[in-house]
């Protein structure tokens, strides 16, 4: 499994660009997705292209939920790729393009071990996937709250790693168990988590790529 951050507030190379919002591309068995788009469609093609990822072979769209900064760059892709199935939460409505769409409103196994929480809290969903770790789970903001998203998963397994924007999260001792952390994007408490997990803390940007 690979994990290529493809839009997020700070880059870690000089052609990739860095914008408000959170964008991965993850390579896992044999699907390629796309979670989330970004904020800016052309910094997220950009930034896709610099990295080799062909947005016309995406397979699958997951939007965690519809804030600007995580679809701005729906269209772009959507324009080149209309064979993409989108998953989204059940209450992001009104895409017009010709992909087949799935609305999630409770977890689920999209494919074999790839799982969606759903919309939680009429808000958000996030994905996980299972390694022979344990799940690999890929937030987009952590609206509903990241020790709910993980009750929500844990029925499909233990979270090994946590990827994404955790926005104000300060449970921290939710981290106790988790052997990998990579707070991104909307993340308010980086420092305080690198502090307190140095040995589990690995550092985001666009550009950083993570393998299980």
């Amino acid at each position: 499994m690979k994990i290529t951050i493809v839009y997020d507030n700070t880059s870690i190379k000089n052609n990739l660009l860095a914008d408000w919002g959170f964008s991965c591309f993850i390579e896992f068995n044999d699907r390629k997705i796309l979670f989330d788009t970004g904020g800016n469609g052309r910094i997220l093609l950009e930034n896709l292209i610099n990295l080799n990822i062909d947005p016309e072979k995406i397979d699958d769209i997951v939007i965690s939920h519809p804030d600007f900064d995580h679809i701005g760059g729906l269209s772009h892709i959507l324009n080149l790729n209309q064979n993409a199935v989108i998953h989204n939460p059940i209450s992001f409505r009104g895409i017009r393009y010709p992909n087949e769409v799935i609305y999630y409103d409770k977890p689920t196994e999209i494919y074999n071990n790839i799982f969606t929480t759903g919309e939680l809290e009429k808000r958000e969903q996030s994905l996980a996937i299972k390694t022979v770790k344990g799940l690999v789970l890929i937030i987009g903001c952590g609206h509903p709250k990241v020790g709910k998203i993980i009750d929500s998963i844990s029925k499909f397994g233990d979270v090994f790693a946590i990827i994404g924007g955790l926005h104000g999260f300060d449970e921290f001792e939710l981290l106790k168990d988790i052997g990998i952390i990579c707070p991104t994007h909307c993340t308010i408490y980086k420092n305080k988590i690198k502090s307190l997990y140095p040995g589990k803390y690995i550092e985001g940007g666009v550009g950083k790529i993570i393998k299980f």
